[in-house]
């Protein structure tokens, strides 16, 4: 543990956006977080950047309308699930499921406690929030 948790974090979050862009080869990270989100049917907060880009780009390509999945979008959201699918299992070889839910809930934490920090210290910067 030579180097802090920032160190890592960020360090893997480039490493899952090149390779799962490797992996999925026609859509980028953002664009299927986005095309997962509407094949869910539900609004939920992207606290990163680039979405209305990928919202763009997926309209482009005809998965996206008036704020749902097309028919196009639903034959992509399916195809492209599989290889999510196997990306995830590759990323996570070697991490148990009591490890990966360790450390998720430890991040969840971490972030919870930033989020209240932030709040209290007058700094209450929204996310950005999509509606499939």
């Amino acid at each position: 543990m030579d180097k802090p948790i920032g160190h890592w974090l960020k360090h893997l979050d480039n490493l899952l956006e090149n390779a799962m862009e490797q992996a999925l080869q026609t859509t980028t990270r953002r664009e299927w977080q986005v095309l997962n989100l509407a094949a869910q049917e539900t609004t939920h907060t992207m606290p990163f950047t680039g979405v209305d880009e990928a919202v763009a780009r997926l309209t482009a390509k005809g998965w996206l309308a008036d704020g749902g999945l097309t028919d196009a979008g639903r034959a992509a959201h399916e195809e492209i699930s599989g290889k999510v699918g196997q990306f995830r299992q590759k990323v996570l070889e070697g991490v148990s499921s009591q490890e990966y839910l360790a450390t998720v809930d430890v991040l969840r934490r971490m972030s919870a406690n930033l989020d209240h920090w932030r709040v209290c210290s007058g700094d209450d910067h929204a996310a950005k929030t999509v509606a499939p």
